[in-house]
């Protein structure tokens, strides 16, 4: 835990922090230095001797590993007579970019981060939250994780029926913007993998002859669809 210890310098009131938590994900951290790590963005990162960065990418990395499992394990649950595209589909609105961002504002998660006062990406909001979560593993095991982001947040703060209920055309929002910005774009179906019922298509969608997202389904169009969803997050994270 050496590598944490300079995390401490970053946060003066470990008391609302803890209370922070307890009241949004309903327990006491055990260790509290995980999540003031999960709470410090790189561009407020402090420096190893051994040049080690210490910052929260690492565990944004193993959150958004386990928020996307946690969601596929609940949809699979709750929508035992859908296919694996509807799962996909849901999964991928379910923990967008945009989607993880607007919840971490709701849930208050912007007045920890700890960030250079120069810097602001909406972002940042989401990778936190896919920290935090990455941290609550860490510190209480994944059945623990699950729990809390099934009956925590999903429940009181995820409207799955609104959700499934939404048409949300990407490409067009894509193909929109790119006209407003003067920029090409290009539907490349890249491969085809299996056959028969079994046969899925995987698309890139090119931006001025750039790769800015790639989409996987057994129809073309929704494929197009997962594309398009990928590469407007990649826009609005890099405000292109």
């Amino acid at each position: 835990m050496k590598l944490l210890l300079p995390i401490k310098r970053l946060f003066s009131k470990d008391k609302k922090l803890t209370e922070f938590l307890r009241n949004v994900f309903g327990y006491y951290p055990k260790n509290i230095l995980l999540y003031k790590l999960a709470l410090c963005h790189r561009s407020a990162s402090t420096q190893q001797i051994n040049g080690i960065r210490i910052n929260n990418e690492r565990l944004e990395f193993l959150g958004d590993a386990i928020i996307s499992a946690v969601v596929a394990e609940y949809l699979f649950k709750k929508f035992p007579q859908k296919d694996e595209g509807f799962l996909t589909d849901m999964r991928s609105r379910i923990v967008s970019r945009d989607s993880l961002n607007k919840l971490s504002e709701k849930l208050g998660i912007k007045t920890f981060i700890k960030s250079n006062n120069s810097f602001f990406s909406r972002s940042i909001n989401g990778d936190a939250l896919e920290a935090l979560i990455g941290a609550i593993y860490l510190d209480k095991g994944f059945n623990f994780t699950r729990k809390i982001f099934i009956t925590r947040i999903i429940k009181y703060h995820i409207d799955i029926d609104e959700i499934e209920s939404k048409d949300i055309n990407f490409k067009s929002k894509l193909i929109e913007w790119a006209q407003r910005e003067k920029k090409q774009i290009e539907f490349v179906v890249v491969n085809e993998v299996g056959t028969g019922y079994n046969k899925h298509y995987i698309v890139d969608v090119l931006i001025d002859s750039v790769a800015f997202g790639n989409g996987r389904n057994y129809s073309i169009k929704k494929a197009e669809q997962n594309a398009a969803e990928k590469a407007l997050s990649k826009i609005s994270e890099e405000k292109i």
